[in-house]
C-alpha cells in the first residue's frame, strides 16, 4: 500500500469547514457541561436529600452507558418530541454526558478545601452561599483545572460521534472523501492531524491558564 503525501496536502482544505464544526460541537459541548457540571456538583453538596438524589441519578445514569447511545437517544428521541436538529443534538449529548463527570470532578476539588474555611467565613457573618462563591470556589476551580483540561480533550476526541447522526465534522468527511478517491488512509491521516492540532492548542492554553492561577502551588 502506497501512502499518497501529496492526496493529504491536496484534500487537506476540503476539510476546513468540518474541522470548524468540530470545534463547534466541541466548545459548545464542554460549555453546557461546564454549567450542569457545576450546578449538579453544587446540588449533590446541598445537605437536602431530595437535591442529591436527582443529581446522584443523572450522574450515575450518564457514566453508566455509553455517549454514542445517549447521543442516538438524544437525536432519534428529542429530534421528534421538540424538533431538534442534529447540530443541537450532539451540542446537547455531549454537554449532558461531559456534565456528569464535571459534576465529579468539582465535588472532588470542593471537599478537598478544609472545612475549617467555610467555619471561618461563616463565623465572620457570610451566609453558606456567599462563602462557597467567595472563599471555597475560587480555590476548588484551581484544583480542578488539570481534570477539566483533559475532560475537555477527551470531549474533543468524542465529538467524533457526532458523525454518527450526520454532521459533518472531521471523521464524517473523511469518510465521505475516501469513499470517492479511495484514499482512505490518507484521508483519516488528515482528520487526525486537525485532532491532534486541537489537543496540541488546548493542552498549551490549559497549561497558560495552570501557570497564570498557579495550579501546581494549590
Amino acid at each position: 500500500m502506497n501512502f499518497d503525501l501529496n492526496a493529504v496536502a491536496h484534500y487537506l482544505p476540503y476539510f476546513l469547514p468540518a474541522a470548524w464544526m468540530t470545534i463547534e460541537i466541541t466548545v459548545l459541548g464542554i460549555l453546557l457541561g461546564t454549567a450542569l457540571g457545576l450546578a449538579a456538583a453544587l446540588l449533590r453538596l446541598s445537605g437536602r436529600w431530595w437535591l442529591q438524589l436527582p443529581m446522584r441519578a443523572y450522574i450515575y445514569l450518564i457514566r453508566g452507558t455509553p455517549l454514542l447511545l445517549q447521543l442516538l437517544f438524544i437525536y432519534f428521541g428529542l429530534r421528534g418530541l421538540a424538533g431538534f436538529s442534529a447540530l443541537t443534538s450532539a451540542v446537547l449529548a455531549l454537554g449532558i454526558h461531559n456534565g456528569a463527570y464535571v459534576a465529579e470532578i468539582f465535588r472532588g476539588s470542593i471537599i478537598s478545601i478544609a472545612a475549617g474555611q467555610m467555619e471561618a467565613a461563616r463565623s465572620l457573618g457570610m451566609t453558606r452561599h456567599r462563602a462557597m462563591v467567595r472563599i471555597v470556589l475560587p480555590q476548588a476551580l484551581r484544583r480542578a483545572i488539570p481534570a477539566l483540561g483533559n475532560q475537555f480533550i477527551i470531549a474533543l476526541k468524542d465529538s467524533s460521534l457526532a458523525s454518527t447522526i450526520t454532521i459533518n465534522e472531521l471523521l464524517l468527511k473523511a469518510q465521505q472523501l475516501a469513499s470517492s478517491n479511495f484514499l482512505m488512509m490518507e484521508m483519516l491521516a488528515v482528520a487526525a492531524m486537525f485532532y491532534l492540532f486541537y489537543t496540541a492548542l488546548f493542552s498549551w492554553l490549559l497549561g497558560r491558564l495552570e501557570a497564570r492561577l498557579g495550579v501546581s502551588g494549590a
